[in-house]
């Protein structure tokens, strides 16, 4: 009787013990789901803000991302796009949409316009280009008119600088040290612009139009013509029209 008492009591404990156990384990996965829960509300986020010190000054939060000029073309790629397609230039050698429509869809296939949800008008085709290896990439180029030209008036800018660094004197600079040192000091006066020449340029660009020129690669016929003794070799200096802008002047 007293062993078969002394098993029932321990049975009881047993059973005591288990269901203690049982209910913390409980109590304490409530509680670690009410912990995490807690942990992933949000109660603040951080946001960009000037708090208006640097309203109207043209480098404060509001001028740097409103405005046609501003926020759409620094913020999507699309703004970007449309920027520069505006005034002629190219976006990642794409052509301009002015470009693209005077060209047919690549191999005649059809193309059509969607509204796709959160993206919206969507052109789905085959690109507009004049073949298929500028659809791969190989001709394709961002070396348009426009780009040309601009190169084009950089290089007078920096001919005709009217300020140097740091607001200084610009090329007005160059022939008074000329006179003092034998050389005209392009750095600082604002003569410096380097006109990547590029094989699809329709006029020779000079690099740094400093008069200096030659070939690694065969180039084309009108570029070629505009090197070594050309208006973009020696031969710019020989009329007196690199970047230093200074008449020649013979010794």
């Amino acid at each position: 009787m007293k062993l078969s008492a002394a098993i029932a009591l321990a049975a009881v404990g047993g059973a005591s013990a288990y269901s203690v156990n049982r209910s913390t384990l409980r109590s304490l996965g409530q509680k670690n789901v009410a912990a995490t829960s807690q942990r992933n509300v949000r109660t603040n986020d951080i946001k960009m803000e000037d708090f208006g010190f640097l309203k109207g000054s043209g480098i404060g939060f509001e001028d740097a991302w409103s405005g046609a000029d501003a926020s759409d073309a620094c913020i999507s790629e699309v703004g970007l796009e449309r920027a520069l397609n505006q005034d002629g230039l190219r976006y990642k050698m794409n052509k301009t949409q002015q470009e693209a429509a005077e060209c047919e869809p690549l191999f005649g296939l059809p193309g059509f316009t969607v509204n796709l949800p959160l993206i919206g008008e969507t052109y789905l085709g085959p690109p507009r280009v004049d073949s298929v290896w500028e659809a791969l990439g190989f001709t394709a180029t961002s070396n348009n008119e426009a780009r040309q030209n601009e190169k084009l008036k950089a290089i007078e800018k920096a001919r005709g600088a009217k300020t140097g660094v740091l607001g200084g004197e610009g090329a007005t600079l160059r022939s008074k040290w000329l006179e003092k040192y034998g050389y005209p000091r392009l750095v600082g006066s604002g003569g410096i612009f380097y006109a990547d020449q590029l094989s699809s340029d329709k006029e020779p660009m000079g690099g740094f139009n400093m008069g200096k020129s030659g070939s690694i690669w065969p180039v084309p016929e009108n570029i070629k013509e505009g090197q070594y003794g050309g208006v973009k070799g020696w031969g710019m200096k020989k009329k007196g029209t690199a970047v230093d802008g200074l008449p020649k002047v013979d010794a």
